[in-house]
């Protein structure tokens, strides 16, 4: 069974929170897959983590860079797992073809956007009734994930 988690973006862009999850998911020693919408997408959350921090390093690699066995972070568009990821984050409205392999999948959408909301809530019953651990987490006013269900 695999952990599947729900995370409604209200208060912070995308570009703010995957790299704070990211950087836990290391600290835990998993490696990471971040499967985006497109290829522009990954370019973007690509240059996004090299200009995270000026004190944090996310360690990655897309197609263009190449040996994705040796990336702790892979970024893709696609289903590829060249690096062994434990955790798959699904942002952008990517959906994973398979969750076979993983600890947990994140499914990271916009709760603003109307269609992302019918789409996670989708991912949720497919989820639920795969018989996998589901949970939702919701930004409060502070910015902090708050478990929902």
């Amino acid at each position: 069974m695999v952990e599947v988690l729900f995370y409604q973006l209200d208060r912070r862009p995308l570009e703010a929170v995957l790299p704070q999850l990211l950087e836990r998911t290391l600290e835990r020693g998993w490696r990471a897959c971040v499967q985006a919408g497109s290829p522009e997408r990954v370019e973007a959350l690509s240059s996004a983590l090299w200009t995270w921090r000026d004190e944090a390093f996310l360690p990655h690699g897309t197609v263009q860079d190449g040996n994705g066995a040796l990336q702790p972070i892979w970024l893709t568009a696609g289903d590829d797992n060249p690096n062994g990821a434990a955790v798959r984050f699904l942002v952008d409205g990517a959906a994973a073809a398979s969750l076979d392999g993983l600890e947990r999948a994140v499914y990271m959408f916009d709760g603003h956007d109307e269609s992302a909301l019918v789409a996670a809530r989708n991912r949720w019953s497919e989820a639920r009734h795969a018989g996998h651990e589901v949970t939702y987490w919701q930004q409060d006013e502070d910015g902090r994930w708050v478990k929902r269900a």
